[in-house]
């Protein structure tokens, strides 16, 4: 069976005007991340909207959204916060709430500790240390499963895990003999450590390919599937369609350099700043990308 070829389209375009442009009902899935106007440096975009601003832009793309997602498309819309601002996700939410039904919430986790078995604390992934007296590190971020009618159905084991008790393969009769169960909503997936952030990863806010691949997987794809990502950035959503084996993926992003990074990573199956995109910064030591705030 031949692997399917992804076909990207890719366009430096406002994501609003982009999307207008487009036939409606014609996406299966959107995933992506947009600005969360918390002041992120990006090389055009300005992330210094008043609360009012912002909510009216959301609404402007997110109906264009709705507008072309299929009737059991899924839409995954990925939102983080800072202390500055720690409700933004909530009143996005709730501003486009008559556009979406709400279906699943998705816990993205970066970082994690955890006390084995045997007794050990165990601390896994990366998180930018909040230095403060009032406020905790900040170790995950949200993933809404908006769909139009809340009745989009998934394949919830295309994610799954292994029973770690593996007498309940035998016990629940709806495992079929399978040790596979559901992941749930908590999803742990950290950021790879990279040594230069302005040549591995030139965008001062993505979320990991893996992200996206479990969106993908948890709805379902296949040689047929149109993709779509209204804030492409540098192109990790497109690494995952092309990982996925989806049919289409279309990406937009207002910045052209962005662009051009995608369509480089998707030639190189990594992401590079071979292009010369400016540096966003420059560090020496080992980082790890958590610099969203």
């Amino acid at each position: 069976m031949l692997a399917t070829i992804t076909e990207f389209i890719l366009e430096a375009k406002d994501c609003v005007r982009a999307m207008r442009d487009m036939t409606p009902n014609s996406v299966d899935i959107v995933v992506t991340s947009p600005p969360y106007n918390l002041g992120i440096n990006y090389s055009t975009y300005k992330d210094t909207k008043t609360c009012d601003e912002y909510l009216l832009w959301s609404q402007q793309w997110a109906s264009e959204v709705k507008r072309v997602l299929k009737e059991q498309g899924s839409f995954f819309l990925n939102l983080g916060a800072a202390p500055s601002n720690p409700l933004i996700p909530f009143e996005l939410m709730v501003h486009i709430k008559k556009l979406f039904v709400l279906q699943n919430t998705f816990h993205w986790i970066k970082s994690i500790s955890i006390v084995t078995k045997e007794g050990t604390q165990i601390s896994a992934g990366h998180f930018k240390p909040i230095h403060s007296t009032r406020f905790v590190n900040d170790c995950h971020e949200y993933v809404f499963h908006l769909t139009k009618n809340g009745d989009t159905l998934l394949d919830r084991l295309a994610v799954g895990v292994p029973y770690s008790d593996k007498s309940n393969v035998r016990r629940w009769s709806h495992t079929g003999g399978r040790d596979l169960r559901c992941r749930g909503n908590n999803w742990f997936i950290p950021y790879k450590t990279i040594l230069s952030r302005s040549k591995e990863r030139p965008h001062p806010a993505t979320f990991p390919t893996e992200l996206a691949v479990n969106c993908i997987k948890i709805h379902g794809c296949n040689a047929q599937s149109v993709m779509l990502d209204p804030f492409l950035g540098i192109g990790h959503s497109a690494l995952a369609a092309k990982e996925c084996g989806i049919g289409k993926f279309i990406g937009f992003d207002i910045d052209a350099e962005y662009v051009a990074v995608a369509r480089e990573a998707l030639k190189r199956g990594t992401i590079t700043a071979s292009n010369g995109l400016p540096a966003q910064r420059k560090r020496k030591r080992t980082v790890s990308e958590d610099t969203l705030f």
